[in-house]
């Protein structure tokens, strides 16, 4: 089986000379012979490409803040999980691959469930009708114990240092000393399970 890391570095071997291919045909007016091929190539390669890990730069480690208000009314202030390891996860009902995923974190918190471990969801819903629409149904579905501790990225109280995500689903790591050590754009990889392992 091809790794991650090879995988990445066969894709970046051919979109360096495949940007410079239509850097040049766009330049030479020869756009409508090459560019829409190259394009699609381009666009194919990048959607196939598996999330990596992105290493947190120094001014994002530290000290991870994360604050506001449970959907179900709860104050919730990440320093008081410190003891505990937290995958934050950022999501959005519109996110078909971010719904996919539920089950999957719910299965690995309910396994973890005698261990210091948490996960908390972060809706980044542009309207909290349409995040309390979804749980009004996921809840009639699931026992209590299964329900995760969800924030909503647009209410007042909501307060984070964490980093914007810029593609969906997005987890940020927390270590039991409250310092964010690994963060996940795209599908979150395997390994992030074993680096949860690691911290417990």
């Amino acid at each position: 089986m091809i790794s991650t890391d090879r995988m990445a570095l066969n894709a970046k071997a051919f979109l360096i000379p495949a940007l410079g291919l239509l850097f040049d045909a766009l330049r030479a007016g020869r756009r409508r012979v090459l560019a829409p091929p190259l394009l699609g190539c381009l666009l194919v390669l990048l959607v196939a490409l598996p999330a990596r890990a992105q290493q947190p730069s120094p001014s994002q480690l530290g000290p991870a803040l994360l604050q506001g208000t449970t959907t179900q009314g709860a104050a919730f202030d990440l320093r008081g999980q410190q003891g505990k390891v937290v995958l934050l996860v950022f999501w959005s009902t519109d996110c078909p691959v971010c719904r996919d995923k539920l089950p999957e974190l719910r299965s690995n918190r309910a396994g973890w469930r005698k261990e210091p471990f948490e996960i908390v969801l972060v809706s980044t819903d542009r309207r909290l009708e349409d995040l309390k629409t979804y749980q009004g149904i996921a809840e009639r579905l699931l026992l209590p114990e299964q329900r995760m501790t969800t924030l909503w990225s647009g209410a007042p109280s909501f307060r984070s240092n964490l980093p914007v995500p810029t593609r969906l689903p997005a987890a940020w790591l927390v270590d039991k000393q409250g310092r964010l050590v690994e963060a996940w754009e795209g599908r979150i990889p395997a390994e992030a399970w074993d680096r949860i392992s690691e911290l417990l």
